[in-house]
């Protein structure tokens, strides 16, 4: 696990809620308003370098301690399209950069004018 991700379950171990999860997995919780939806999810997805990035980039937002749930600052259908592809066959997000991911979710999203339906187990909270 990098420094990061370290640095981000460390600062927030002590704030996680008592609901039970299955082992190997955290909640996370996404968006960055009054929509902002909790995931649980595996945690070995932090491992991967668009989680990285997308934590990075959260950190302007939200700083490292969290309350309950690591916090993403992203729209929660584009974290949707990431764990989609990440569950897939697909090699090529394992060498995607976070630009490229948001580019082409974007670029599709406006031209089907569809979006991702969660997989996930989440419900919208006050995160």
């Amino acid at each position: 696990m990098t420094g990061l991700v370290k640095k981000l379950l460390f600062c927030g171990a002590k704030s996680f809620p008592t609901t039970e999860l299955p082992e190997g997995h955290i909640w996370v919780c996404v968006g960055t308003d009054e929509k902002a939806q909790r995931f649980e999810l595996d945690a070995n997805y932090l491992n991967h370098p668009l989680f990285e990035d997308l934590l990075r980039l959260s950190v302007p937002e939200f700083g490292y301690s969290y309350e309950g749930a690591l916090r993403i600052a992203c729209e929660t259908d584009l974290f949707l399209h990431l764990l989609n592809l990440l569950r897939s066959s697909n090699p090529s997000v394992h060498y995607m950069e976070l630009q490229d991911l948001m580019e082409r979710f974007y670029a599709s999203a406006e031209a089907s004018g569809q979006h991702e339906e969660p997989h996930q187990h989440h419900h919208h909270c006050s995160c």
